[in-house]
């Protein structure tokens, strides 16, 4: 597999990982219509809405990082990229993606071993009388930044392609 491969490869993979968080929008909507319904037209609010919506949320953006980096939807410094050329441009993306490569590694590892520890001791959330399990989100949050640092490898490998001119990398941008 070459390396233009691979990030298209791993372009799809976002692609499904964005999907997937779009699909969490619709049960996130109904749960808080619910909870508005029940608690202004029925006085008697859920005791589970806030939970569910909170971690809804966090699963739809934790999910969607990664396909808003491999669609370019993120911030951006675009004065410097109105002014330098296109294989500057790519060697400083380059050396930027790579960097955050390596922390956001760094990052989903710790999660993964958060996400084991709070899996052992059954802790809950402690936000509500609810009270549910917390390691699922858990691992959402290690899912998701693994999806990011995949996506991370993926822009740094594409600058690298666009800097030296690789595989057809101008092609990519």
């Amino acid at each position: 597999m070459n390396l233009s491969a691979l990030v298209d490869q791993i372009g799809r993979i976002s692609l499904w990982s964005g999907r997937l968080s779009a699909l969490l929008v619709p049960p996130l909507v109904v749960a808080m219509v619910y909870e508005v319904v029940s608690r202004y037209f029925f006085d008697a609010p859920t005791q589970w809405a806030f939970e569910v919506s909170y971690m809804m949320m966090g699963t739809i953006f934790l999910l969607g990082m990664s396909y808003a980096l491999s669609v370019d939807q993120h911030v951006n410094v675009d004065f410097l990229h109105a002014k330098l050329p296109a294989r500057v441009i790519a060697v400083i993306d380059a050396v930027a993606y790579a960097i955050l490569t390596v922390m956001v590694i760094w990052l989903t590892n710790t999660l993964i071993f958060n996400a084991i520890s709070v899996y052992k001791t059954g802790e809950g959330s402690g936000l509500s009388s609810w009270n549910p399990q917390i390691w699922p989100y858990r691992v959402v949050y290690a899912v998701g930044f693994a999806l990011f640092a995949l996506q991370c490898l993926a822009k740094t490998i594409q600058n690298l392609l666009i800097a030296f001119d690789a595989e057809g990398g101008e092609a990519q941008r």
